[in-house]
């Protein structure tokens, strides 16, 4: 079985006038000839996200979901910018073709990126690979963040007008507090505490750099045939923020997904202890402290993230037929991150 990105005809409520976009693109370049054909494929729980056919090339389209959505979330722009600037960079990203602002086309902003070729595996185990394949993944994938930590922002332009240095977690928890209680459906007990908890234990740190934001397996691209990343995708979320956010994100399935150790071992997923020093060597960095806070952070911006496309799903605009059932998610995700808080002392 191939790990191939499942593709679909245009859902009903992400439909949009094709013809129109046909009409832009013939007006953009010649490279964009002939008949348009549309697909979307599944998955892409923000932004809605299509393959596009057209001049016997394919291409992928991204943009803003219909309906009302909440302030500053389905940055497509951003997503758009930080590929461009990156494209001169050892983070592998697709070329970028095109964003248009021209809401009157489809209806909302959107860009248009070339295809990767490759696999998409949503699933952290790696079903279909063997042990051996599973660790040099692995360890290319903590290679590839620890390229973007390294990266100098403003040298590609991304200095005025990305992000802001310092206060990372402060703001990012003031952010998904808003966004969390913009899409409340219930009470979360655990969820309460953690929003007074983390702004008040925020480890002292000045360090900025490009963070992802969704940096896991599920938006790589994956070689053919090899287990090498050859796309990172999902860029969103991105910022100027503090690398431990995004290490402790790529972690954060050790007290999830990959909880069993022994498994892993057996696997051959290599340990969080492993990936830790692994990204501590290439970035030269020293002794991780406080490694609880970073974790239980990511688990509750999870959480909000998840409750989002939940509230969307009962909406009926989120982006997957799966959203509906994320409503139980958003509460564990919450309850393992209070209990590492208690845990920690």
């Amino acid at each position: 079985m191939m790990d191939t990105p499942e593709i679909t005809p245009v859902r009903k409520a992400h439909q949009f006038d094709e013809s129109a976009l046909e009409a832009y693109l013939h007006s953009q370049n010649k490279v964009f000839y002939g008949p348009l054909q549309v697909r979307q494929f599944e998955g892409g729980q923000s932004n809605p996200t299509y393959r596009l056919s057209i001049g016997g090339r394919k291409y992928v389209l991204r943009k803003k979901p219909p309906g009302k959505i909440l302030p500053s979330a389905h940055q497509v722009h951003r997503e758009f910018r930080v590929m461009k600037a990156l494209s001169e960079t050892n983070v592998l990203v697709p070329e970028m073709i095109l964003f248009c602002e021209d809401t009157s086309i489809i209806g909302t902003e959107f860009f248009l990126m070339e295809m990767v070729d490759g696999r998409v595996i949503t699933d952290v185990t790696l079903p279909n690979l063997t042990a051996k394949e599973r660790a040099a993944l692995y360890h290319h994938f903590i290679e590839l963040l620890a390229n973007l930590h390294q990266v100098d922002y403003e040298s590609i332009g991304l200095g005025e007008g990305f992000g802001r240095p310092g206060n990372y977690y402060e703001r990012q928890i003031s952010r998904w507090s808003k966004q969390y209680n913009a899409s409340k459906t219930e009470e979360l007990k655990t969820m309460e505490k953690l929003m007074q908890w983390l702004p008040q234990n925020i480890p002292s740190s000045s360090e900025t750099v490009i963070v992802h934001g969704d940096f896991r397996i599920g938006n790589m691209i994956i070689h053919e045939t090899e287990p090498r990343i050859v796309a990172v995708l999902d860029w969103e979320l991105s910022t100027l923020g503090h690398p431990l956010g995004d290490l402790a994100y790529c972690c954060q399935d050790y007290y999830w997904d990959l909880k069993d150790q022994n498994k892993n071992s057996e696997l051959g997923i290599p340990s969080e202890e492993e990936i830790l020093g692994r990204y501590c060597e290439l970035t030269g960095r020293g002794i991780i402290e406080n490694w609880a806070f970073y974790i239980a952070y990511n688990l509750f911006r999870s959480a909000a993230i998840i409750q989002g496309v939940y509230k969307r799903g009962l909406e009926g605009n989120a982006s997957s037929e799966l959203a509906v059932s994320m409503g139980e998610l958003c509460r564990k995700r919450a309850d393992k991150a209070w209990e590492l808080v208690e845990n920690a002392g």
